[in-house]
């Protein structure tokens, strides 16, 4: 059995990790007995922490919040989740690099020597995605709007900057657009904050950048929640990104053979569907933007391919094949 410090310790962390605690439940995982849990209970009262009884049959406790609330406590685990959280916030895009570190120098000076050992040795370094499309920096106070808006199911007025508007991209656009929306979800693709909305004057749904948000106040009346298309927002935000609103993802699929092991296609093949045929052939069915995209993602297996289907897929293998003929003719 812990010694009785160890064993309060234990005991605040289990009572942080969750709301509700029954009596039974705690006196398992600590191993003691439930009046040893009680007696447990009443020396962290005595110590300040804020912990609530509840009446019943089976009883329990919470941990309650307040100002006078002592330093929370962390485990082996919550320390380094927390040291790997705060020094990769500068690469999400919600522009809260600085105050991240701010963070997490002021957590490391309550820690416990061992916890800040692990702290201290645990060192990222994240390396943001090059040139072709930098993820921009978000407002904090727009997330919490926007978040804050979602929460209340309240009615949004923004001004919508265009691609290439001041404030967008950085280069000289036209006017901002005034648009109303019932707000759904807050999300993060790529590196970049969207928020999943209702157009209320396109009526439809729509994914607006975050960066490009302008909220203004006061936020419209509250509405009762549409239901999402799919119910699932990761599905929505990935078939919207690809061009489809159907099940099927992207908006051109295609199926070819290739001489190749499966294996070897599958490591490459993304979300695509590789079937084995053979020691050297296997089926790939794969998905793209476009039906030259998905020629072109076919052609770099650099194996030859036998085209299933659609049309359009062969025909686009056909427009490159001359465009590649040109190229190496110079």
């Amino acid at each position: 059995m812990q010694k009785t410090s160890a064993r309060l310790l234990s005991l605040l962390s289990l009572l942080q990790t969750r709301r509700d605690w029954p009596g039974a439940l705690l006196a398992e995982r600590l191993g003691v007995s439930p009046r040893t849990v009680r007696r447990d209970v009443d020396r962290l009262r005595e110590l300040g922490y804020p912990i609530a009884s509840a009446k019943g049959p089976d009883g329990g406790y919470r941990l309650g919040a307040g100002s006078e609330l002592p330093p929370l406590l962390f485990d082996d685990e919550q320390a380094v989740a927390l040291a790997v959280a705060l020094q990769t916030a500068a690469a999400s895009g919600a522009g809260i690099g600085e105050a991240a570190e701010r963070a997490l120098n002021t957590v490391r000076q309550v820690m416990p020597a061992r916890l800040r050992h692990h702290m201290d040795v645990l060192r990222v370094t994240t390396v943001e995605r090059t040139a072709d499309r930098p993820a921009p920096q978000v407002d904090g106070g727009v997330l919490l709007t926007l978040s804050a808006a979602v929460h209340a199911r309240e009615v949004l007025r923004f001004d919508y900057a265009p691609v290439g508007a001041p404030g967008a991209s950085g280069g000289a656009g036209t006017a901002p657009r005034v648009r109303r929306a019932q707000p759904h979800h807050l999300v993060t693709w790529g590196g970049r904050w969207y928020l999943v909305a209702w157009d209320l004057d396109r009526e439809d749904w729509r994914t607006f950048r975050a960066d490009r948000i302008v909220p203004r106040v006061p936020t419209g009346p509250r509405f009762a929640p549409r239901a999402l298309p799919g119910g699932d927002v990761a599905a929505f935000v990935t078939a919207r990104f690809r061009g489809s609103d159907g099940p099927e993802g992207w908006p051109c699929r295609g199926e070819v053979l290739l001489d190749l092991p499966a294996a070897a296609v599958s490591r490459y093949g993304c979300d695509g569907l590789v079937e084995e045929l053979g020691p050297d052939r296997c089926r790939l069915v794969l998905g793209a933007w476009s039906w030259a995209g998905l020629a072109a993602a076919i052609g770099r297996f650099d194996a030859d391919v036998e085209v299933v289907g659609p049309p359009g897929l062969r025909a686009a293998f056909a427009r490159l094949a001359r465009r590649y003929a040109e190229a190496a003719a110079g």
